[in-house]
């Protein structure tokens, strides 16, 4: 999107749009920089002020980052990472911080490595894509849900 038609939608003049940022591209940044910080550091930052029981904090923190409007933002920033490789390496730099503080919790109650690993894997899947499955499980869509998460969160596998 040109400049002209940014400051059109933000209904302000063009040189409104200078006066905040340099060009185009600082606008971009500073976007990603505020998508970042309210995804990664802040939640984080929010979890984390609240000592307690890693699980209740897991809980917690699927529940933070299940919003409809944070999840329509996530899913643009990773449609726009697939065409600009700049937006990749950033995307790749919060995935990774994300599942770091998923591990830190996971690992606070799973001795095994490998099922630290795994469970971190599939809840930020089920995060990342769950909205993006169709399928139906009739009035028990949610219920599955938090099943799964559950059984995340449960002690043992068996």
């Amino acid at each position: 999107m040109r400049v002209e038609a940014l400051a059109v939608c933000l209904r302000v003049s063009k040189g409104g749009f200078y006066w905040h940022f340099t060009d185009r591209q600082a606008l971009l940044e500073e976007m990603l920089d505020t998508w970042e910080k309210a995804v990664t550091r802040d939640i984080v930052a929010r979890i984390d002020s609240q000592p307690g029981d890693p699980r209740a904090t897991l809980q917690q923190l699927f529940e933070l980052t299940s919003s409809a409007d944070g999840l329509a933002v996530e899913w643009a920033v990773r449609d726009w990472s697939r065409r600009d490789s700049a937006v990749a390496e950033r995307l790749h730099r919060v995935d990774n911080r994300r599942l770091g503080h998923v591990r830190s919790l996971f690992g606070q109650f799973c001795a095994d490595e490998n099922d630290v690993e795994v469970r971190s894997m599939l809840a930020y899947s089920l995060f990342i894509g769950s909205d993006f499955i169709t399928a139906q499980h009739g009035d028990k869509t949610r219920q599955v849900l938090q099943l799964a998460v559950d059984r995340l969160l449960s002690g043992s596998w068996d």
